[in-house]
């Protein structure tokens, strides 16, 4: 029996704001690999919206790196190279360095606190191996503490730089790796709640050093997949809306996937 069609007024209520997160949270919870072909029709039949809309989304994520327009032939998920990683991670070292500095300066105990119960939902994430849930924890712990220093400009260029090294190492990060990232994130809180600012660099550097020794196994898997399959909301989506680009909304527009 076939599923009956949406109305136009629930189509209508698909934004396209709703397409980009999907499209990300895929992505972040491995159901695209990397590569992947985003027809616009098969998007079109998914969210029941028009050709515009779904024109909207990939051009928005093509503006962030995620996703490659090729004329002719049309929308893919980006499969980056050894060397754009590097620059990706380079660059979040620069970023993050102010973003972090500024918080370990003016971050109340509440901040903290909001932090603390992160990592330790990061943790029972890990011990339930529930990948998805934790690739996406992982990520969000750095957007959130943009979002909390509350520069919104930095916010939007962090979000979309760990979203585009989730592409490159969450397909790749094992548990042990993922446990240590947790780690390592706990370590970050305790420096920044002694108020250590020179600590609290060295320990970041550090821990994207770390997210970054996978690169040279990028190895451009294209598993098959099911598109309609892969954007289904997901569990903790159908709460809420994906941590990483909530974390971006909540800053610019009031969007972001968890990494390192």
């Amino acid at each position: 029996m076939s599923k009956p069609r949406k109305t136009t007024e629930e189509n209508a209520r698909v934004s396209t704001e709703t397409i980009v997160e999907r499209i990300t949270t895929a992505m972040l919870e491995q159901r695209l690999p990397l590569g992947a072909k985003l027809g616009e029709e098969k998007l079109c039949a998914v969210f029941g919206v028009s050709r515009t809309k779904v024109r909207q989304a990939l051009n928005r994520l093509a503006r962030s790196q995620l996703v490659v327009l090729k004329p002719q032939r049309g929308a893919f998920l980006a499969e980056p190279t050894p060397e754009e990683a590097r620059q990706v991670f380079e660059a979040r070292r620069v970023i993050e360095c102010e973003i972090f500095a500024q918080f370990t300066r003016t971050a109340s105990e509440a901040d903290l606190a909001v932090l603390d119960r992160h990592v330790e939902a990061e943790r029972r994430a890990i011990r339930m191996n529930d990948v998805p849930l934790r690739n996406r924890l992982l990520g969000t712990f750095h957007v959130r503490i943009a979002e909390m220093v509350g520069n919104k400009v930095l916010t939007d260029i962090l979000a979309d730089l760990v979203t585009r090294s989730s592409l490159i190492t969450l397909l790749l990060q094992s548990t042990q790796a993922a446990s240590c990232s947790s780690d390592e994130h706990r370590e970050l809180i305790a420096a920044m709640r002694a108020r250590k600012g020179p600590l609290v660099q060295k320990l970041l550097r550090e821990h994207i050093d770390h997210v970054e020794r996978d690169l040279a196994e990028i190895d451009g898997r294209r598993d098959e997949f099911d598109l309609a399959d892969a954007l289904r909301p997901s569990a903790p989506e159908r709460r809420t809306k994906a941590p990483a680009r909530r974390a971006r909304n909540g800053a610019s527009r009031g969007r972001a996937p968890e990494q390192p």
